[in-house]
């Protein structure tokens, strides 16, 4: 620690710290555009300028000074620094008169208008003329992708988007070129960018020279509602608010949550909302001479009734889709077992994940923000550069703060940071079971081993044996000991922890969810739409859901429902953590929440649920499920879980492990029906084809 004071106040800060840092710790407002806490500092917008007592008699730049870096005065006093005098006063309106020669006054139809760290800092700490009458510089716009729009006129080249691309992003597609007035921010090859976080850019700009290009001219930040919630575009669970006009979602955009997504989210996360309201289910419809047709709800609950009625529980099931909420799937297992079925199942890929093993056998449990505590990670069957964008970005940042040895079993692909590739798949697994490679011994002489398994390992015949054998070598390596588990499984559904916690899987004598495609004659389907339909020749289907995507399109009976941004919902993220959902909007149409389609179902086949409205469901949730009522908490793990799995460990059949997420912008319904995410596709197809030639 160090102590100085500022502005005549005295203060103790880590000895890391910067002096601006220190100086907002103590309470002052120190101006910065090139600055950024998470990013490396550059130091070349020089408003961040301060006084050092003692120091040369010229303001310094507080950013790129530390505290460790200050004297002691001729006696030992403390060291001090000035935020408010005359000199740094006059420095900073320097500095930001200069920033103006050459910007644009084009506020009124700029999209970062209302939202311009320039723009503010011009108020606070610039004059109110400027003393140059030249023509401003103009630069042409740069073409870097359908999402991130450039008006690289009012660029005041702070640089942070192009560390934020090199550093974070992993992926050096923007730099700056030439020097002085004819200096630019550019993709080099005016290309788009690639990465998967590149919408981050948008946020770091403090001008309005990348800005998001779906949002452009739509609205202004004043006119917006903004509702705090939860992403559940992956099973990250990183916090998000959305921005709403009246029934409308505008955009999202990403809170800090440094346990998590730290302040950056995936461009699918980001620009998801114009498939929110494209392609959706406004009213119920009913099959009739083989189409769907608009009905009443009272004709779709009568249909569905005449269906139950003709069947028994053993031949009616359920499968929950990837972006249910936990109130929903708690609602129809309840209906389910009303109705005598078994036959529930979260998982539509079949991945062999079991509650009955215990919650450590599939939850991330080093948690997301650990990943900065291991020193060593072998990853089994898993892209989360694809999976699990966000995280993915942590695993980079570790990487760059010391030596941090990365093992890949599974597809060679590019993760954004250099590992060694063992091999494709169950062969590799054993030989490392077997104490074997050079990369066995770099796990076994790690003090904090991590494995993460992906879904991709899971899937097919031998996945529970490999997640046993996975759990058998996490122990062989110690990346299980006292207050350390290493055992982490990667999940790409925001729905899957939550329905696991439920034990929303198959009862005694219950069918899988491929197994219900075929073998039910009832079968309901709560927004899943990952799990091929084709095989169903017969039976009658059930959706409940927000578009018609593969779901509705082999269904008898549709319901509309409401997607996550128009409904209150508890999701479980990959580590285990409960987090609540807010409603930022109403579903259109006659649309309503799951929970209570599920509930007046019930109430009309006779079955009725013992809630009647979302506090009294919650109530009983937790009640049976107590960990629920913990928002924002992960609770605590059950020891000799990951033992207990490992003592299961067996055969492999010979496979190679391949990631479930084959194109990154269509994993969900929404994605499917989004124009942005459509043109990203096939964008990155292109990209592909492009490299592979």
């Amino acid at each position: 620690m160090a102590k100085l004071k500022v502005d005549g106040k005295e203060i103790e800060v880590p000895d890391h710290f910067t002096l601006l840092q220190a100086c907002e710790e103590a309470g002052a407002e120190v101006p910065r555009f090139c600055f950024h806490e998470r990013l490396s500092v550059a130091g070349n917008c020089r408003m961040c300028l301060i006084e050092v007592k003692g120091g040369p008699p010229k303001p310094a730049a507080s950013c790129a000074m530390g505290v460790r870096d200050l004297r002691p005065g001729p006696n030992g006093e403390t060291p001090e620094v000035f935020t408010t005098t005359p000199m740094v006063k006059k420095a900073r309106e320097g500095v930001m008169e200069f920033l103006l020669i050459n910007h644009p006054l084009d506020c009124p139809i700029c999209d970062q208008g209302g939202e311009c760290d320039l723009q503010d800092q011009a108020m606070a700490f610039g004059v109110d003329s400027t003393r140059y009458n030249e023509n401003k510089r103009a630069v042409e716009d740069k073409y870097i992708g359908p999402l991130v729009k450039t008006v690289m006129n009012r660029c005041i080249h702070c640089t942070r988007c192009v560390r934020f691309t090199t550093e974070v992003a992993g992926i050096a597609e923007l730099g700056l070129i030439g020097r002085g007035e004819d200096a630019e921010i550019t993709t080099y090859l005016e290309q788009a960018m690639t990465s998967e976080l590149q919408g981050n850019v948008v946020d770091l700009c403090p001008v309005g020279a990348l800005t998001s290009k779906p949002y452009a001219f739509n609205a202004r930040p004043w006119e917006l509602g903004k509702t705090e919630s939860i992403d559940v575009m992956d099973a990250v669970g990183s916090a998000i608010r959305v921005d709403t006009r009246g029934r409308e979602v505008m955009r999202v955009m990403p809170r800090i949550n440094e346990e998590i997504n730290e302040e950056w989210i995936s461009d699918k996360t980001r620009f998801i909302w114009d498939g929110l309201k494209t392609q959706r289910l406004d009213r119920p419809y009913v099959k009739k001479d083989g189409r769907l047709q608009p009905a009443s709800w009272g004709e779709a609950f009568a249909a569905i009734k005449g269906a139950v009625a003709k069947t028994s529980g053993d031949r009616i099931g359920a499968i929950a889709g990837d972006l249910a909420s936990v109130e929903e799937m708690y609602a129809l297992k309840g209906l389910m077992t009303a109705l005598g079925s078994t036959s529930i199942d979260c998982r539509q890929d079949g991945a062999a994940l079991d509650p009955s093993l215990g919650r450590s056998s599939y939850l991330f449990n080093p948690t997301i923000q650990g990943i900065e505590n291991a020193d060593a990670l072998l990853i089994i069957g898993a892209n989360p550069r694809f999976e699990a964008s966000v995280l993915n970005a942590r695993i980079r940042k570790r990487f760059r703060m010391s030596k941090f040895p990365i093992g890949v079993i599974g597809e060679a692909a590019e993760l954004r940071y250099t590992y060694d590739y063992l091999g494709a798949g169950t062969d590799t697994l054993s030989e490392l079971l077997a104490g074997r490679g050079s990369f066995y011994e770099v796990l076994t002489k790690a003090e904090r081993p991590m494995i993460i398994i992906g879904q991709g390992a899971l899937i097919g015949d031998s996945g529970a044996s490999v997640l046993a054998s996975a759990a058998k070598f996490a122990g062989a390596i110690g990346a299980i000991s006292e207050g350390w588990n290493g055992f982490a499984v990667l999940h790409t559904a925001a729905a899957r922890v939550g329905g696991l916690d439920l034990g929303f899987v198959p009862g005694a004598n219950g069918k899988k969810a491929q197994e219900m495609v075929t073998g039910t004659d009832v079968l309901f389907l709560l927004g899943a739409d990952e799990i091929d339909l084709d095989a169903r020749k017969s039976g009658f289907t059930v959706y409940i859901g927000s578009h018609g995507d593969n779901g509705a399109h082999g269904a008898d009976v549709i319901l509309p429902g409401a997607t996550y941004t128009e409904k209150s919902g508890i999701w479980v993220n990959t580590e285990g953590r409960v987090q609540m959902g807010n409603r930022a909007g109403f579903a259109p149409g006659e649309a309503r929440e799951d929970w209570a389609i599920l509930r007046a179902l019930s109430d009309v086949l006779g079955k009725k649920l013992p809630f009647d409205s979302l506090t009294e469901l919650r109530r009983k949730l937790v009640a049976e499920f107590p960990h629920f009522g913990e928002v924002d908490t992960i609770a605590e793990p059950v020891d000799g879980e990951i033992a207990a799995l490992a003592q299961k460990a067996g055969e492999m059949t010979k496979s190679a492990f391949a990631s479930p997420v084959k194109d990154f912008y269509l994993t969900n319904p929404i994605a499917r029906a989004s124009a942005v995410m459509a043109e990203c596709s096939a964008l990155a197809r292109n990209n592909f084809k492009a490299a592979a030639e």
